[in-house]
């Protein structure tokens, strides 16, 4: 791991208003996430972990603080640049998957190389490149209906992988799947972070965090604690 963090979040806070009134919901947060590292945040409803994670995605702005991104300060970029950063350096995956219902697998994860004028040839290369690191090729044709959710969240990998992002965020990833299908996408991620990305993982059970070598939990706003791992999970 290097010593330069690729997360560095100084008093990072968030309020939202309501007329003149604040509502403050991250109240000084303050992390570093090295490469290759793999996190998962946690906390209770209300904690501030969705609105953190927004931050980290670019999604949102702090309120107050600083967020260095590989070494760019995204805290007060306007919103163009920061959808060209989420572009770059940041690949999602979320519970819902978020799947182009008409277009086929390749299609799918081939999307973000449209929007970066990526020629027709090269995009359906790489998506089945990626596709193949999720053990889903075979299905690269077919549409959203007709994948399981499983196949469906592993397309919705494959598209976050496609642009060789420096960060994979992943909010409840599991949070439609069985628990066989769970183990299942799990081990992608292990596999993912194995190979030098980095990950962040949003989830609310204890079983999937322990996948990650590190738990960050949230309370009220602010890290209760952050942790860690000595053994993670294995799956069976």
């Amino acid at each position: 791991m290097t010593t330069t963090p690729i997360i560095r979040l100084e008093d990072i806070r968030k309020s939202y208003f309501m007329g003149k009134q604040a509502l403050p919901v991250l109240k000084g947060v303050s992390l570093d996430i090295f490469k290759n590292e793999y996190v998962a945040l946690m906390g209770p409803s209300g904690s501030g972990k969705s609105t953190l994670m927004n931050i980290l995605g670019c999604l949102d702005s702090p309120t107050a603080g600083t967020y260095i991104l590989n070494g760019q300060d995204v805290s007060k970029m306007p919103d163009d640049d920061l959808a060209d950063v989420r572009n770059i350096e940041i690949g999602f995956v979320f519970q819902q998957f978020n799947l182009l219902p008409r277009l086929t697998a390749a299609e799918n994860v081939a999307l973000p190389l449209v929007y970066a004028g990526v020629p027709k040839k090269e995009r359906h290369e790489r998506a089945m490149d990626v596709l193949k690191k999720v053990n889903l090729d075979d299905r690269s044709h077919h549409k959203p209906n007709e994948l399981s959710g499983g196949q469906a969240q592993r397309v919705a990998i494959a598209r976050a992988l496609i642009n060789n992002p420096s960060l994979i965020l992943a909010d409840e990833p599991t949070g439609n799947l069985d628990t066989k299908t769970s183990i299942e996408i799990m081990d992608i991620f292990t596999r993912i972070q194995s190979t030098g990305n980095t990950v962040i993982l949003v989830t609310h059970e204890e079983d999937i965090a322990n996948y990650a070598h590190r738990i960050v939990r949230l309370r009220d706003g602010v890290i209760e604690s952050d942790r860690k791992q000595t053994s993670v999970a294995i799956s069976h």
